[in-house]
């Protein structure tokens, strides 16, 4: 008779999600903003998804980007949570000032399953934060809950400013303790490839229509590419165009999901 190795524990979530980002192609990252358009993801095989703040805070009717969703981005992430796949939660710039409150709040977000975050440098009005703050933000998620993926944001090029502290930023962050760099708004891909060159940490980036297709930012070393609003957009203009039509007697375009289809994405609780 002959004894057996106990299995090994499955991996987390956070585990999951962190190999994502070291595979040999990039991770290409869905943005929801609700249960139901991440769970209908989810089912078209995702192995993450992302949230976006926009989409968030305007479902909500609030302002993206002003701090004043702390509660819609909590409630949202706390059913994301639910599903069998990795989550990461843009949580804008922390909704806070204080290392401490941020880091509690990024430690809500894991305690409720949530295997990542975005946090961004990028303030209201068009600003960027100082560097040394950021990282200490950085720094304190880290130490309140280690196993979080923190995607370090560098609004640099988003907010059109300051594009030559983008390396330095990158540096700093790393040092203290971000997971990877998201470098929204950068396309050109001399500079995608210098950013990546910068940093040891994956590189994220975000998708445009007008921009390097994935092929090519694969080649470049990008590891992570993120929708962001886009199909939040999306989803709002087809609704609209299907409002036309009915209006208009004229055809809806085919191939909309059904009632029972969503119905069978939802929890009977």
């Amino acid at each position: 008779m002959t004894s057996s190795s106990p299995a090994a524990p499955a991996p987390t979530k956070f585990e999951i999600f962190r190999a994502l980002h070291h595979r040999d192609l990039p991770l290409v990252l869905p943005n929801a903003w609700d249960f139901a358009s991440a769970a209908l993801l989810a089912t078209e095989g995702f192995p993450a998804i992302g949230t976006t703040s926009l989409g968030v805070a305007a479902a909500a009717g609030l302002a993206d980007g002003a701090g004043v969703t702390k509660a819609e981005t909590f409630d949202a992430a706390r059913r994301l949570g639910r599903l069998p796949i990795p989550i990461t939660v843009d949580i804008e710039g922390g909704f806070d000032e204080r290392p401490e409150a941020v880091a509690d709040f990024a430690g809500q977000l894991a305690a409720r399953g949530i295997a990542g975050i975005n946090l961004e440098d990028g303030r209201a009005g068009s600003a960027l934060a100082d560097p040394r703050h950021q990282a200490a933000l950085i720094s304190a998620i880290k130490d309140r809950t280690p196993q979080l993926f923190v995607n370090a944001r560098v609004d640099t090029y988003w907010l059109g400013l300051d594009h030559g502290s983008t390396h330095e930023r990158a540096r700093r962050y790393a040092a203290a303790g971000a997971d990877g760099v998201f470098v929204p708004g950068v396309a050109d891909p001399a500079r995608v490839e210098r950013i990546v060159a910068a940093t040891e940490l994956p590189v994220n980036v975000l998708y445009s229509a007008t921009g390097p297709g994935i092929a090519t930012l694969a080649d470049l070393g990008v590891r992570r590419i993120s929708t962001g609003s886009l199909l939040y957009r999306a989803a709002l203009s087809a609704a609209v165009d299907v409002a036309r039509a009915v209006r208009h007697d004229a055809p809806v375009a085919p191939g909309i999901v059904s009632y029972s289809d969503i119905q069978r994405l939802l929890p009977d609780k």
